[in-house]
């Protein structure tokens, strides 16, 4: 079964490196790539156009919602969906705000990486003095650089919960217990909205699960994915 892995706000294809050995385990593995457009749907849209006929979507993060449009834009073509540390709501008012100030000073000043502080929200706070994994997401960022900054922090999230049920492929949703971006009950909307979806909830990490859990995300997933690829259905909680 085909993969196309979706990554996060400034994040890349180096996301899933510590996964790809188990991954391939499904199939041929393929990177969409969501550094070129400025809105959810013009990534679906290049998403959709540059996969193979039939695939299976892993999404993390921003990735889920690019995910989510595409099964619903394609759903003959998307024969599993796995949404990793996301969330179907809107921008809160302060995440616009915080967004708005972020691209108005790189438009003024110019992009000078993702600020240490961004970062640490992002992962377990026991992985706070983690130099290496700090460095790792730095250097993501880094390679994408402000022009991708200025398209993925200027857009607009909406919401899609009113659309969960369309989807109607096998789905299944992956929270990290400690995830201070996404919460759990961010993550029990997606299993509730979706039909037949099931969630699993990974303990010791923060939001960087692909990097911070690497063998427990691929434990969780890689399992579910050959059951779908195998023709079995999994209904879970």
């Amino acid at each position: 079964m085909n993969l196309v892995l979706l990554p996060g706000f400034m994040t890349d294809s180096d996301l899933w490196t510590d996964m790809a050995a188990q991954l391939a385990r499904v199939g041929a593995v393929h990177h969409g790539d969501l550094s070129r457009d400025a809105a959810i749907a013009d990534m679906a849209s290049r998403v959709a156009a540059e996969a193979p006929e039939r695939f299976a979507l892993v999404g993390f993060s921003m990735g889920g919602y690019v995910a989510r449009a595409i099964a619903r834009r394609a759903p003959e073509r998307v024969r599993a969906l796995v949404l990793i540390a996301t969330s179907a709501r809107a921008d809160t008012r302060a995440q616009a705000a915080r967004k708005a100030i972020a691209v108005a000073q790189v438009r003024e000043q110019g992009f000078a990486g993702l600020s240490r502080g961004a970062i640490l929200r992002s992962v377990h706070p026991e992985r706070a003095g983690d130099i290496d994994l700090i460095a790792r997401i730095r250097r993501m960022g880094d390679r994408l650089g402000g022009p991708v900054f200025l398209r993925q922090a200027g857009q607009a999230r909406a919401s899609d919960l009113d659309r969960l049920g369309a989807i109607r492929c096998p789905t299944l949703v992956v929270a990290a217990a400690r995830d201070a971006l996404r919460g759990l009950d961010e993550a029990r909307e997606l299993r509730d909205g979706i039909p037949g979806a099931s969630l699993t909830v990974i303990d010791g990490s923060g939001h960087m699960l692909p990097l911070e859990a690497p063998d427990a995300l691929a434990d969780a997933i890689v399992p579910w994915l050959l059951a779908q690829a195998s023709g079995a259905s999994t209904i879970g909680s």
